[in-house]
């Protein structure tokens, strides 16, 4: 009987674990965009039949499997790569300040810069 408690109680961890992870309309998350190894933060404009379609922040849109996209979880600290001054150059830095789309980068070389997160990717 012990046995058969620990199975349940496992069961309704991995139960609580996967409905936390669930999105719905409006949540803000992260996709692999077009599945090249770079995550973008979005916001979900649609969920539907196990798909869900991403609204970039950069404007872009993409239609993925529910398990291909993970929880915004970026924070003051985070490692990034963002697209200095929208330039087209990706280097490394770690977010400053984050307010809503508006982030501050310090880049690994010194220089710092205030985009918009459609402008950065996490690997």
């Amino acid at each position: 009987m012990k046995f058969g408690s620990i199975l349940i109680a496992t069961g309704m961890i991995v139960l609580g674990a996967v409905s936390a992870s669930a999105q719905t309309t409006g949540d803000w998350v992260l996709g692999n965009y077009k599945g090249a190894g770079y995550w973008f933060p979005g916001v979900i404009d649609k969920v539907a039949g196990g798909k869900i379609t991403i609204r970039y922040d950069d404007g872009d849109k993409e239609t993925v499997s529910i398990n291909a996209v993970r929880p915004y979880d970026w924070m003051i600290g985070t490692k990034v790569e963002c697209n200095y001054k929208g330039a087209g150059n990706w280097y490394s830095g770690k977010i400053a300040s984050l307010a809503g789309e508006k982030i501050g980068i310090a880049y690994d070389d010194g220089d710092k810069e205030t985009t918009k997160t459609g402008r950065c990717r996490t690997k």
